[in-house]
């Protein structure tokens, strides 16, 4: 049974038109800037907003359509919210059972089943604390589970990692990437975090301007870009150009050397590693080589990132000892190289 939306929704002068699939047991990540519609997409999922045109169906159930409108409560969903929203009066086990009493579950069989799952994220000890004595992880995982008891056919994780820190982060994400590979029904993961979506889920979509701009499993869309935000969302430099033969004129100015021929519209993508900078034109084997000016350095956790303007403009990361040894500030012209080899070259 697959899930399939088509998401039409007008809110203003925003429009939401996304086409969305997913199949049992598959984790698909929607990920896009502020304002691109990710929790629109999911509210309507939700049953929180209907649509102004379009179909939600899961096999030959219809949940949203012209002539059809489950409301939220009862559709066959969990949903994990940013800040958890567990009830702060209740315990652990009583958040957990909440969803089965919800629907009409009897309430010694609900506490049966909410401390199973309890002890299935590991919280069986922490079932009479409440959310006021729980870490962000021991919360994040009572919403999982508050989520999950039910049985739902479709879950609906929103920036379920976002309020972590980043030592906890790391672990829950693995917790929640083992929990996600047990679950049978559809899984939709709303982030803005690339790592998330790289590490838990199956495919990709990207939305920008409530429009799906890319989609593809995670190598894919990491490995060939489609749109600026994608190749910063992904840590590439990425441009445009035309190529004839070896050669891409790029349509921001400048020009670069590929290894392998190409013809007509083409991206041009390869990492900040890939550059090395120099103080004085280097000479030797063929290399892309330009003249550049630092407009910034900031670090990135062992490696120090260099914002150089150019034609290309280009993003460089260095080592400390780089740093030193180039004396880099802001306002120092150098020169950049790329091996045509670095470069990964894709048609439009």
């Amino acid at each position: 049974m697959t899930l399939t939306a088509q998401l039409r929704v007008t809110r203003g002068t925003f429009d939401l038109d996304l086409g969305l699939t997913i199949g049992p047991g598959e984790v698909v990540a929607l990920l896009g800037p502020n304002g691109a519609g990710k929790s629109t997409a999911l509210r309507a999922l939700a049953g929180l907003l209907p649509l102004t045109n379009g179909r939600i169906a899961l096999a030959e159930s219809t949940w949203d359509g012209p002539d059809a409108f489950v409301p939220a409560e009862e559709r066959p969903i969990g949903v994990v919210f940013q800040d958890y929203l567990l009830f702060a009066h209740m315990s652990a086990l009583e958040n957990v059972a909440f969803g089965l009493r919800a629907r009409g579950t009897h309430k010694a069989e609900a506490r049966t089943i909410a401390r199973e799952w309890l002890g299935r994220v590991g919280l069986d000890g922490h079932a009479h604390v409440k959310p006021r004595s729980l870490s962000g992880g021991q919360a994040q995982r009572v919403a999982l589970a508050r989520a999950l008891a039910t049985g739902p056919s479709l879950l609906l994780l929103d920036e379920p990692l976002a309020a972590l820190d980043a030592a906890t982060r790391l672990q829950v994400r693995a917790e929640l990437g083992r929990h996600l590979a047990d679950y049978a029904g559809h899984t939709l993961l709303v982030t803005h975090d690339p790592l998330d979506a790289m590490v838990l889920a199956d495919r990709l979509v990207i939305l920008e301007n409530g429009r799906a701009v890319q989609e593809g499993p995670p190598a894919e869309v990491a490995r060939r870009p489609r749109t600026d935000y994608v190749a910063q969302l992904v840590g590439l430099n990425f441009y445009r150009g035309t190529a004839t033969g070896t050669t891409v004129e790029l349509d921001g100015g400048g020009r670069l050397t590929i290894a392998e021929p190409a013809r007509g519209a083409v991206h041009i993508a390869f990492p900040p590693n890939a550059v090395s900078l120099y103080s004085a034109q280097p000479s030797g084997s063929p290399r892309n080589v330009w003249p550049v000016t630092v407009a910034g350095i900031e670090q990135h956790a062992h490696t120090t990132r260099v914002r150089l303007d150019g034609a290309p403009a280009v993003l460089a990361d260095v080592t400390t000892a780089t740093v030193a040894d180039l004396r880099l500030r802001p306002g120092d012209r150098l020169w950049a190289a790329v091996k045509a080899t670095e470069t990964h070259t894709y048609p439009v």
